[in-house]
């Protein structure tokens, strides 16, 4: 039971809580635009265990750099870290620890600044990412996780986009956003997508966020590893 579906008497023993934190931005004409919510959201269920509790996704991030393309709704990176400043003090009165679990690369500096203000208040707070590898954005990595998770969500246009290293288009991205250099959205090349690697994407990130928590060690920007 996630904790949405719960009634307040069953929240008990100051759980660990997770947070899915994703995005609603354009992922080429052929993945939805909630793609890092769902991504985000299936990895952090499929590491709770035990005292581990997840809680409903925040849907919205900070997504200017697709403002581009219809469809992107972003909150900006102050409001986003509002959010969760707020949602971590309100959920640390009983709960013992608070991990974002974070879908989507561009909420990385709202969640840095977030988790850094709730712990320097004492808050027990870190964040994680579903790191999958890959290529950057809507190309085979993304495309095998959504064949995974919903592949009646996954549509046939699957166009490459452009597929030179995300360092090499920062420079033009950080101008113009993803339109520059890429005009239908895509990173990388979703060719070869396949459920199967899918499932084991989700299968490596859920065990790794599992590990991770069993550790609890995060690092100056409160990630944890």
């Amino acid at each position: 039971m996630t904790l949405g579906e719960r009634v307040w008497p069953e929240i008990d023993g100051r759980p660990t809580l997770l947070v899915p934190v994703g995005s609603v931005e354009q992922h080429g004409p052929h993945l939805p635009l909630d793609t890092d919510t769902r991504i985000a959201a299936a990895v952090a269920a499929r590491a709770a265990t035990g005292a581990l509790l997840v809680a409903p996704s925040v849907a919205y991030g900070a997504s200017g750099e697709h403002e581009g393309f219809a469809g992107t709704v972003s909150i900006g990176h102050e409001a986003l870290r509002l959010l969760l400043v707020e949602l971590g003090r309100s959920a640390s009165r009983w709960a013992a620890r608070l991990v974002f679990v974070n879908g989507h690369g561009g909420n990385l500096s709202s969640l840095v600044e977030a988790v850094r203000l709730l712990r320097y208040e004492r808050r027990d707070a870190a964040w994680f990412a579903c790191a999958a590898g890959g290529d950057a954005h809507a190309g085979r990595t993304e495309t095998s996780l959504m064949l995974a998770l919903g592949p009646a969500l996954v549509r046939p246009q699957r166009a490459a986009g452009n597929t030179a290293p995300l360092a090499d288009l920062l420079p033009t991205m950080r101008a113009g956003g993803v339109a520059a250099v890429s005009p239908n959205g895509v990173l990388g090349d979703p060719a070869g997508a396949s459920a199967d690697e899918g499932e084991q994407l989700l299968a490596a990130m859920s065990d790794s966020l599992r590990a991770a928590i069993t550790r609890w060690t995060p690092d100056a920007g409160g990630r944890l590893r």
